[in-house]
């Protein structure tokens, strides 16, 4: 099983949002950016990822689950992007911020760290683990 990590400005689409799609999850549309969507491609159905609020909150929020995996992306004209659907898993008890991350010296690699700006990025075992703990799941 892979780990991933998805970016969402929370006033677009927020945590809250995520839970209340409940068990038939939601498609995760919009990403525009190659490398995204290589890892897009990439994912599995049982992959799971954490749900990060971006701009507003910057935190780790919750863990997603990919329940249906690449399709095209009926929001994108040109027919070159797709998108998966997730379903939310479980809140953290402690939302774990982007400063918090920055600040933990075992995710100096963490793609988070050093490239912000993407919006689908893996996270290896490691960081999934360290991540996790902050935020006060086991």
């Amino acid at each position: 099983m892979a780990h991933w990590l998805y970016k969402s400005e929370p006033v677009t689409w927020s945590w809250d949002q995520q839970v209340a799609a409940g068990a038939a999850g939601t498609h995760w549309n919009g990403v525009r950016n190659h490398v995204a969507k290589k890892n897009l491609q990439a994912m599995e159905v049982g992959d799971l990822g954490f749900f990060y609020h971006s701009n507003e909150g910057k935190a780790v929020v919750g863990i997603v689950e990919v329940i249906r995996p690449y399709y095209p992306d009926d929001s994108d004209a040109t027919g070159r992007f797709g998108m998966v659907d997730l379903r939310a898993v479980e809140a953290f008890p402690r939302p774990v911020t982007l400063d918090a991350i920055k600040a933990e010296p075992r995710l100096a690699a963490m793609v988070l760290v050093n490239n912000s700006r993407l919006s689908v990025q893996p996270v290896t075992e490691e960081e999934w683990a360290i991540v996790r703990a902050m935020g006060g799941l086991a």
